[in-house]
């Protein structure tokens, strides 16, 4: 009895001694506006604190032993065990394809034909539209007749220059001439090309934006959209300070809420070029989508894993407490016996925290036990009883 007595007037001392070094008062000392004055008296504080915290502790603790009658307080518990953890981190992105693409026509005139309908599926090269010619194929088949006589002319002449029969200026001019006319043969088909309208790749005739009958022309009439859903990707921006951790073939859980749907990827391409704007590199992730119900634009959520340890100390992050000096700290449950044991109070080192668990990087290992529930009222060296 005299001994906590003794302990009970060491504390009081060692306040009062705290507040015979700056008798002012807190709300004083914040008007002055002295920065000097307030840190004194916050670490006066804090060492009081300490002081008490330790003290009390040391009390239960005589109280505990000299209480015959004693009721212990109840706890939880959690084994430590080796475990993988992964950190993620969240991140807004859209779906995206290189394969969505609006149609303009290469050549000017009147849409003659529209061969194809929206929702309609076609094929690489498939023809969806003409365009009015304006008399090229005509013309075409004029040059063709004209090039069929050169070509006739130029291996008559070819036949007879062999034969040491005719002149070689003869043979020449017909030979130039022929090909002359190839050449142009050849300028005019590619021309008249232009007036058909192809599908650029295999996919889904989205959107008719120009009816036909109307006059369009390079660059400034869109004609239709065209979709792919085979090859998409969603594309997301990350900040610069995940450079070194996101890399090509990270794993990547993405979530589509509007489609209740979830997929597991890797990112498959990292941008070279840090956004000035919002310093932020650009990722892509590939994405299956063989039910084709995942379209441009959607939002998407990712989860990019970017950081992953094996057989890593983790604990549940609400039982870690933290000291008035920024210290973090458990209480470990010591000589377990017919569910009765001592918590020690134990300073830890922490690192990263996802989903309710956190890394321990320092201070406990593999197999010991620690108080889960019933922390926030321990004190070092207390005896409780583990459920």
């Amino acid at each position: 009895m005299k001994y906590i007595f003794t302990l009970i007037l060491t504390s009081l001392l060692i306040v009062s001694c705290g507040g015979e070094k700056n008798t002012d008062s807190v709300e004083s000392i914040i008007e002055e506006g002295d920065l000097v004055k307030m840190k004194m008296k916050r670490d006066e504080i804090i060492q009081s604190y300490d002081s008490i915290s330790d003290v009390l502790g040391t009390l239960e603790k005589a109280i505990s032993e000299k209480d015959t009658l004693k009721r212990l307080p109840l706890v939880t518990s959690f084994k430590i065990k080796d475990t993988l953890f992964n950190h993620f981190i969240d991140i807004q992105g859209s779906v995206d394809t290189n394969e969505n693409l609006i149609i303009y026509p290469e050549y000017s005139g009147t849409l003659t034909t529209v061969y194809v309908k929206e929702g309609q599926y076609v094929s690489k090269g498939q023809l969806l539209a003409r365009i009015d010619d304006g008399g090229l194929s005509s013309q075409l088949a004029q040059l063709q007749t004209q090039f069929q006589l050169a070509q006739t002319t130029f291996e008559r002449q070819k036949r007879l220059w062999e034969q040491k029969i005719g002149s070689e200026i003869q043979y020449l001019q017909a030979k130039a001439n022929m090909e002359s006319l190839e050449s142009s043969v050849k300028q005019m088909q590619a021309q008249l090309s232009k007036t058909t309208v192809r599908a650029p790749f295999s996919g889904t005739i989205d959107e008719i934006i120009t009816d036909q009958g109307q006059v369009v022309s390079p660059g400034g009439t869109q004609l239709m959209r065209i979709v792919s859903l085979k090859n998409m990707f969603v594309k997301a921006s990350i900040p610069e300070n995940y450079l070194s951790t996101i890399t090509k073939g990270t794993a990547v859980h993405v979530k589509f809420p509007s489609l209740g749907q979830n997929i597991t990827g890797e990112v498959r391409q990292v941008g070279n070029f840090i956004n000035p704007n919002n310093r932020t590199f650009e990722v892509e992730i590939g994405i299956p989508n063989k039910e084709q119900l995942i379209k441009p634009n959607l939002v998407a959520n990712l989860l990019i894993n970017d950081y992953s340890k094996e057989n890593a100390i983790v604990i549940p992050d609400n039982v870690i407490q933290e000291n008035a000096r920024g210290d973090k700290f458990v209480y470990l449950i010591n000589d377990l016996e017919d569910s009765e044991a001592k918590v020690i109070k134990t300073k830890i080192e922490t690192g990263l925290s996802y989903n309710g668990y956190i890394e321990v990087l320092n201070g406990l290992e593999s197999g010991q036990i620690i108080v889960k529930d019933g922390a926030i009222t321990m004190r070092d060296g207390l005896d409780v009883k583990v459920q």
